[in-house]
């Protein structure tokens, strides 16, 4: 089996089966963003146990890269610091653009390293990263007392 068949089969089970599509119940940061360009919507949701994320979840439409992209994030941030999806999404957003990275970092995520090939697709691998960075940002301004209050950010 090609390296490039094998990404394929796990970009679409994550698209058919995503993981952790749903709703939080109770505080968490939520965070909506839309992609005019193509439809592509999200809804991420971060549960917090301090600094850690407790449990993420998603929900959205779009294409397959986007839905896959979701579903393979809330699986790489659950249970890490904000600071390490903070490192994790930037080593993304590097290999998304086509730029050096270290793939041992991005685990399954290194399955669409493909999407850098195609421009039209990166603003669909990147929309639920773009969501979780905003949300890292709304959970650092509550610890700081600066949150609006409702706890969500559109775009």
């Amino acid at each position: 089996m090609q390296l490039d068949d094998l990404y394929r089969q796990v970009i679409m089970d994550h698209y058919q089966h995503p993981r952790n599509r749903g709703q939080l119940e109770g505080d968490a940061v939520s965070v909506h963003l839309h992609n005019p360009t193509c439809g592509d919507d999200v809804t991420l949701q971060l549960a917090m146990d301090g600094d850690v994320v407790r449990d993420v979840r998603f929900q959205g439409v779009g294409c397959s890269i986007s839905i896959a992209s979701a579903s393979m994030m809330t699986e790489a941030i659950r249970g890490k610091k904000l600071d390490d999806a903070l490192a994790l999404s930037d080593s993304f957003h590097r290999m998304i653009r086509g730029e050096e990275t270290d793939s041992e970092d991005l685990g399954d995520l290194e399955a669409l390293q493909g999407v850098s090939k195609f421009p039209a697709r990166v603003k669909c691998a990147l929309l639920a990263w773009n969501a979780l960075e905003r949300a890292v940002e709304i959970e650092k301004n509550r610890g700081r007392g600066t949150d609006d209050g409702d706890g969500a950010a559109g775009s």
